[in-house]
C-alpha cells in the first residue's frame, strides 16, 4: 500500500525536525477573479482553497474532465488506504520524502491525467506542507464538479457499509424531496465507526443526524439538564 512506503519514509525521518520554509504559492494556486475560470460554487476551509485553485487552474488548461478522473483515482487510493492521511501530515517528513510521495501519487494515477495539472498541484501542496489536506481536496474537488453539471451530492455516513437496496431507497426518497433541489443527486458513501449505527445525510448545506451517536448525545444532555 502506498501508507507503507509513505511511513517508511516517515520513520527514517523522525528524528529530523523539518526546517523546509513556506514557499510562496504558484501563479496557478490563486483563485482566477474571470467569470469563465470561477468555481460553480463555494467551498470552505484551507482544502476548499486548494480545490477552488485547482478548479480554476484546470479550467484555465482545458484539463478538467482528466483532472476530475485523476482526483477520483487519488480519492480510491485513499479509501483502500485509511491510514495514507496521517502518514501525508507527518510534520516529520523531509523535502525528500515528500518528492518521492508526489511521485508514487503519480505513479497511482497512471495515465489518467497526461497534462501537467495534477502533477503541479501536487507538487505545490509538498512545497507548502499541504500534503496532508489532499483527501479533503478531492472530495471538495468532487463538489464542484457536481455543481458543474448541475448534480448535488448527497452524503451518507454509516458505521458500516450500506448494502445497494438500502442505498437506492434512500436516493429515491431525498430524489422526491425538497432537498434535492429539483437537481440529479450523486451519492457519495462513507463509513464512520464514530457514530455507532444510524445514518447521517448531508446534503447541500442541509445535514439530517440519525446516528445513534447523536440519540446518545441527546439523551446524556437531557440526563444531564434534570440533574
Amino acid at each position: 500500500m502506498l501508507s507503507r512506503q509513505a511511513r517508511t519514509l516517515a520513520s527514517r525521518s523522525a528524528t529530523q525536525r523539518s526546517s523546509i520554509p513556506l514557499p510562496k504559492s504558484r501563479a496557478y494556486a490563486q483563485v482566477a477573479s474571470t467569470q469563465d475560470t470561477k468555481p460553480p460554487v463555494a467551498v470552505y476551509g484551507i482544502d476548499g482553497t486548494y480545490a477552488s485553485a485547482l478548479y480554476t487552474a484546470a479550467v484555465k488548461t482545458s484539463s478538467l474532465e482528466p483532472t476530475a478522473r485523476a482526483l477520483t483515482t487519488l480519492t480510491d487510493v485513499f479509501k483502500k488506504d485509511r491510514k495514507l492521511p496521517s502518514i501525508l501530515g507527518a510534520p516529520t517528513l523531509t523535502s525528500s520524502d515528500k518528492s518521492q510521495i508526489v511521485q508514487e501519487l503519480q505513479r497511482h494515477m497512471g495515465n489518467v491525467e497526461k497534462g501537467e495539472t495534477v502533477k503541479n498541484f501536487l507538487k505545490t501542496l509538498a512545497d507548502n506542507n499541504r500534503l496532508g489536506i489532499l483527501e479533503g481536496v478531492c472530495e471538495k474537488f468532487g463538489i464542484l464538479m457536481s455543481a458543474a453539471k448541475g448534480e448535488i451530492e448527497l452524503v451518507v455516513q454509516s458505521a458500516s457499509k450500506l448494502d445497494t437496496k438500502t442505498l437506492q431507497r434512500l436516493e429515491t426518497a431525498v430524489a422526491k424531496s425538497e432537498y434535492s433541489q429539483g437537481k440529479k443527486l450523486k451519492v457519495v458513501t462513507k463509513i464512520n465507526p464514530d457514530i455507532l449505527g444510524g445514518l447521517v445525510v448531508e446534503i447541500g448545506d442541509r445535514t439530517i443526524d440519525l446516528s445513534v451517536s447523536s440519540k446518545i448525545s441527546k439523551m446524556n444532555k437531557l440526563l444531564t439538564d434534570s440533574l
